[in-house]
């Protein structure tokens, strides 16, 4: 089993930057990927960025490129979101993802085994 932690998450202004944290445990030494979804009050959870830890480039939605920043730490099994010039739309619930499927498409939510519980993030206007 993998257990997720997130953290990070506040309300900050439009303009802002911020980072979230996500540490994993447990049997982390078989997570082939790794990602970041996020769910606003009402709509689906949606994909925002993803990469395999067997290397090869991340994957963005593409209302973040450019904007957000997944990375990791294996040292510390941990997986960041920095995530600057944030807006109003970017609220929502973000919560880290973990599966151990080689064959895992990086952008499909329902294809992650493992979840953390989210840290909510809020983007006053």
């Amino acid at each position: 089993q993998v257990q997720l932690v997130e953290s990070g998450g506040r309300l900050v202004q439009a303009g802002d930057s911020l980072r979230l944290s996500c540490v994993a445990s447990g049997r982390t030494f078989s997570i082939y990927a790794m990602g970041w979804f996020r769910q606003a009050p009402g709509k689906e959870r949606e994909f925002v960025a993803a990469f395999r830890w067997s290397g090869g480039s991340s994957l963005y939605a593409d209302s973040v490129k450019g904007r957000f920043t997944i990375s990791r730490d294996n040292a510390k099994n941990t997986v960041y979101l920095q995530m600057n010039s944030l807006k109003p739309e970017d609220t929502a619930v973000y919560y880290c993802a973990a599966d151990r499927n080689p064959s895992l498409r990086l952008g499909a939510a329902t294809e992650y085994d493992y979840w953390g519980q989210g840290t909510q993030v809020t983007v006053s206007s």
